[in-house]
């Protein structure tokens, strides 16, 4: 599925494509995560939630060592989802507030000019460093290879330079 928000307001389809991408490889949208909602509805780990009036706020234990309370079809971060809700002036956590919130983060990345252009390579070094699951990421979660990545990114419509 493609996010909510239009590609006017996104600014492209390579955009879209990316975001598609991010919910690819973020394990929320890839055909074999269980969700309801496109995504937009899953805590990391893989448990669903069903109220969009707020970021959910549940602390995950993944393993001994790590817990997270990622949610949605971007894994927006609790601690940091508090912050963009007030700068962006985000009324809920419903799927078009998780797009803009994921369009910001791509903007204050640097990244929306660099898709524009179908600088895919360019984007995601741009952005793993907040998508753990991109390639390059230097968390040492799971990664995508780069090829792989860009396959998706492609066949969400996405073009390369």
């Amino acid at each position: 599925m493609r996010p909510v928000i239009s590609v006017e307001r996104a600014g492209h389809q390579n955009v879209l494509a990316f975001m598609n991408t991010i919910g690819y490889t973020e394990g929320t949208d890839n055909g074999r995560q269980l969700t309801l909602h496109d995504g937009y509805d899953v805590l990391v780990g893989g448990k669903l939630f069903t109220d969009f009036k707020d970021h959910p706020n549940v602390l995950v234990q993944l393993n001994p060592k790590l817990a997270s309370t990622a949610a949605g079809r971007y894994q927006i971060l609790h601690r940091f989802w508090v912050i963009y809700k007030k700068q962006l002036n985000l009324p809920d956590f419903s799927p078009m507030s998780q797009d803009l919130y994921c369009l910001n983060i791509l903007r204050e990345q640097r990244a929306l000019p660099l898709l524009i252009a179908g600088r895919f390579d360019d984007a995601v070094a741009r952005t793993n460093n907040i998508w753990a699951s991109l390639p390059g990421s230097p968390y040492g979660q799971h990664t995508y290879s780069m090829a792989h990545a860009r396959e998706v990114y492609v066949k969400n419509g996405g073009t390369l330079a």
